[in-house]
């Protein structure tokens, strides 16, 4: 029997739905995970109205005010009233981590925190006086009052030391979604950018870089470049504006489910020339379904280089218009390899069970009052 069997773990974020991107991708995941391990997950997050699962006991707060802010008073209390053994907060600089404060606060027990990326120097750059005004109502406290912060990356354990004065995080990655069948054929030249369309995911370089190579007829016959996605609306107006009149650029919107999948599996490669990131699940899923990557550093998956699945994106538009032009260029047998790699990584230490493992240590110690080590 588990260590969780029976334990009730809340994961609190700021929608329960795609507006959250890839957070919320990785709570579902989360959920999916406990209840594996025999716990009983449930989620937390502010009503948008468009919760994206029924498959867990859901609390959802009305939000008061703008949704930038998020302001839901009635969260506290109904985290208090759910009997939590404890709770893991995905996300920050948004009104439920005042509402995790005063639950911890009020209840003593176990308080996990998950920054995803959020205190990269390029996040905490931006919109700097919400964020003064969060630290000052509950993010300096809330830091110190969290039982453990839980980092991504090793590079994310060292955002949260500089940022939020805590060392020793414990540095856990997101796990990847079940393996597909192996590949056996290279995809046809299209390339997939698949995410939120935001201003730190760089994708208007990542066009101008594509439309610079259509421009001196670099590209091979047939090549697409397909971005899916929704996001900011001013830079959505930007890229749609960009991306006008050009046949071989789709901008599909938001895709889930099968239409997805099918995305992922046709690409010739996944591409994420990121300014900023955690550790973006749409690599993970790329990799499970044998698609290797183009992207930047600031994705922090140093692995994918080293084993062979990825190529750096760069982020400026000539890097990335020269990594678009190599992978399009490669052969079939040195894709495959590429292919094989990304599903070794996603089926060896990014793996369910590997990952599973690590938490099931991780929480069961914080239930026992003891610290989670790194």
């Amino acid at each position: 029997m588990s260590a969780l069997t029976g334990k009730r773990i809340g994961l609190l974020s700021s929608w329960a739905s795609s507006r959250n991107g890839g957070v919320w991708t990785a709570v579902e995941a989360q959920a999916r995970m406990l209840r594996g391990l025999g716990a009983e997950p449930v989620i937390a997050a502010l009503d948008d109205g468009a919760t994206a699962t029924g498959e867990f006991e859901t609390i959802l707060a009305p939000v008061m005010g703008p949704g930038a802010v998020g302001f839901a008073p009635s969260l506290t209390r109904r985290l208090k009233y759910a009997r939590l053994d404890l709770l893991h907060l995905h996300g920050i600089w948004h009104y439920p981590g005042r509402a995790a404060l005063e639950w911890a606060r009020s209840t003593g027990r176990p308080l996990v925190v998950s920054p995803h990326g959020m205190l990269d120097r390029w996040i905490t750059g931006r919109g700097r006086m919400k964020k003064r005004v969060a630290r000052a109502w509950w993010e300096t406290s809330l830091w110190r009052a969290a039982s453990c912060f839980h980092a991504l990356t090793e590079a994310e354990a060292g955002d949260i030391g500089r940022e939020a004065g805590r060392d020793g995080a414990l540095v856990i990655a997101n796990p990847a979604p079940p393996l597909s069948h192996e590949r056996k054929t290279m995809s046809p030249p299209h390339l997939l950018y698949l995410g939120r369309i935001h201003p730190k995911k760089n994708v208007l370089t990542l066009v101008k870089a594509w439309k610079s190579l259509e421009e001196k007829s670099a590209l091979p016959r047939g090549a697409t470049l397909t971005i899916a996605g929704s996001g900011e609306a001013a830079y959505s107006a930007d890229l749609a504006a960009s991306c006008a009149r050009n046949d071989s650029i789709t901008l599909a919107g938001p895709v889930h489910g099968d239409a997805k999948a099918a995305l992922l599996r046709n690409a010739r490669a996944l591409i994420l020339p990121s300014l900023s990131e955690g550790l973006p699940m749409t690599i993970l899923e790329a990799w499970a379904v044998g698609t290797p990557t183009v992207m930047s550093e600031a994705c922090h998956l140093e692995s994918g280089y080293a084993r062979g699945a990825a190529l750096d994106s760069g982020t400026d538009k000539a890097a990335i218009a020269e990594a678009i032009g190599r992978t399009l260029d490669v052969s079939e047998d040195a894709w495959l390899a590429m292919s094989r790699a990304a599903q070794a990584l996603a089926g060896g230490d990014l793996s369910k069970r590997v990952i599973a493992g690590r938490w099931e240590a991780a929480y069961a110690v914080l239930l026992d009052g003891r610290p989670a080590s790194p």
